[in-house]
């Protein structure tokens, strides 16, 4: 372990919610909470205003409603998510060539590597210059963790929320884990912490105490030695700046269980096709094709099928998930149903076709659908339930590119203009009255609000929801500045920093 604090850990605060109140005049210090709309909609995530109800990451949104009914619903945009994160790793580029992305809106950086700091001092001080960087280009806040190992900088970085700074001084490590949850360790997660409560073990100490041998006993080899480490605060993981992407893939959950076979297979083609796209902008193809159906009972298949070699031909990845289709029993009912493609490489095998069968092949794929494929056929649900923290890799070390369920309301203008589906608090813009914002719509009737990031807050106005008038554009740039006064769940003085040891 190192010697100094030199591990950062910055993690932006209510990201998606931050981003939505930058963008939106009339939502600063209002509760925002961004995420799945429909019934089965999960939060991604709730504004610091919002989270004063109890509202929190990965609540069923039923609830949320329950607990902030006068707050604001929103869809999420990823594009602009997209953008403000660029603009955030581009700020800790700048500190080191050893930048470790875990989602849009966290990552570890490598403050040795960089030059930029060798003891805790200079790391403090590049602690608080980054945040006030990050809040001149963005006007959003950021919570930074600084420790001598990744572990511990990430715990930092929770107790440094909202809007702070903490250093763990080393050689104080096990001291602040201590007294902790088991639950605070990387890999434990409600069934690991459920068997250690169960053998009498609450806090990382009692792991300590219980010895390495224990562990093994009641973990098993891999996670008992593992677990045993973490608790005695040793952590040599470096930080790695090229994180290869293991997969790409696209899932919806549906706002009604799907029974009709022939939609099942207009969904997976409509998912497969989404996929390529995604697999496309990355540059990369894949030889693995994977199903995942979602039952009506909570139980979740998955089936592969492995190509001779890498593609991103839409009509062999199409065939294979209509060929991994047939294979799965989707009686009762069908509630979430996703294509990946995994194997990746950054390039295609040209021949691949041939072994789709060719025209014969395709014509099959079809049938199992049960007719041409269209874009945007079906109803899809915009919510999604998540297999851990939200989409996307948000909140894990998994290297997977994916597009939820959500991400399917921010599919790009086109898909919408031709729908003329209109998601909360995607950008609009009307011909007499210039860009806006979607409030709500229902009864053949949209709600937009006419602001900008720059504006005050805008007025409300009402349209069928076919006017020519309007339509579906491109989100504005945000500006810095607005969010000087923002911190600590509410608005108000930024809290200094803090340093532990």
């Amino acid at each position: 372990m190192r010697n100094a604090p030199t591990i950062l850990h910055l993690d932006m605060d209510a990201f998606y919610a931050s981003v939505e109140q930058a963008s939106k005049p009339s939502l600063r210090g209002k509760a925002v909470i961004v995420g799945g709309l429909g019934p089965r909609g999960v939060v991604a995530t709730a504004s610091y205003e919002a989270r004063i109800f109890g509202v929190h990451s990965a609540m069923p949104m039923a609830q949320a409603r329950r607990l902030a009914p006068n707050a604001a619903y929103l869809v999420p945009r990823f594009s602009i998510y997209r953008d403000v994160s660029e603009r955030v790793m581009g700020l800790l580029r700048e500190l080191s060539p050893l930048v470790e992305p875990l989602s849009l809106d966290e990552a570890f950086v490598d403050l040795e590597a960089g030059g930029v700091a060798w003891d805790a001092e200079s790391a403090r001080l590049v602690g608080v210059k980054l945040r006030s960087d990050i809040r001149a280009a963005t006007g959003l806040a950021g919570s930074v963790g600084l420790a001598a190992s990744k572990m511990v900088a990430k715990i930092a970085s929770e107790q440094a929320k909202p809007d702070g700074l903490v250093l763990i001084e080393p050689g104080t490590e096990r001291a602040l884990l201590g007294p902790m949850s088991v639950r605070v360790l990387p890999g434990v997660g409600p069934a690991t912490g459920d068997h250690l409560r169960r053998a009498g073990i609450h806090t990382v100490e009692e792991i300590a105490e219980a010895g390495e041998d224990e562990l093994v006993r009641l973990l098993g080899k891999a996670h008992g030695h593992a677990l045993y480490a973490m608790a005695l605060a040793h952590d040599e993981r470096p930080v790695v700046a090229e994180r290869e992407a293991k997969s790409v893939s696209v899932e919806d959950t549906y706002d009604v269980d799907i029974h009709d076979r022939v939609r099942v297979g207009l969904e997976v083609q409509r998912l497969a096709d989404r996929c390529v796209g995604r697999l496309r902008k990355a540059g990369l193809s894949g030889r693995t094709i994977v199903l995942k159906v979602r039952r009506y009972d909570f139980s979740t298949l998955t089936r592969s099928e492995t190509l001779r070699g890498p593609t991103d031909d839409p009509a062999v990845v199409r065939e294979a998930a209509a060929r991994l289709l047939e294979g799965v029993d989707t009686t009762g009912g069908v509630r979430l149903l996703g294509v990946g493609v995994s194997g990746l490489a950054d390039y295609t095998q040209e021949d691949l076709f041939a072994q789709a069968a060719g025209a014969a092949g395709a014509a099959g794929a079809v049938a199992v659908a049960g007719g041409a494929v269209e874009e945007g056929a079906g109803v899809v649900g915009d919510g999604s339930e998540g297999e851990g923290e939200s989409g996307g890799g948000a909140g894990g070390e998994g290297a997977a590119i994916t597009l939820d369920a959500s991400e399917a309301g921010d599919g790009g203008a086109e898909g919408q203009a031709a729908e003329r589906r209109w998601h909360a608090g995607h950008d609009v813009r009307h011909a007499e009255y210039g860009h806006g914002w979607v409030q709500g719509s229902g009864v053949g009737r949209v709600t937009v609000r006419f602001e900008t990031p720059e504006s005050g807050p805008g007025r409300v106005r009402t349209f069928r929801v076919d006017d020519p008038a309007l339509e579906v554009a491109e989100p504005l740039p945000l500006v810095s500045g607005w969010g000087e006064a923002v911190v600590s769940g509410v608005r108000g003085e930024a809290p200094p920093p803090v340093v532990r040891g």
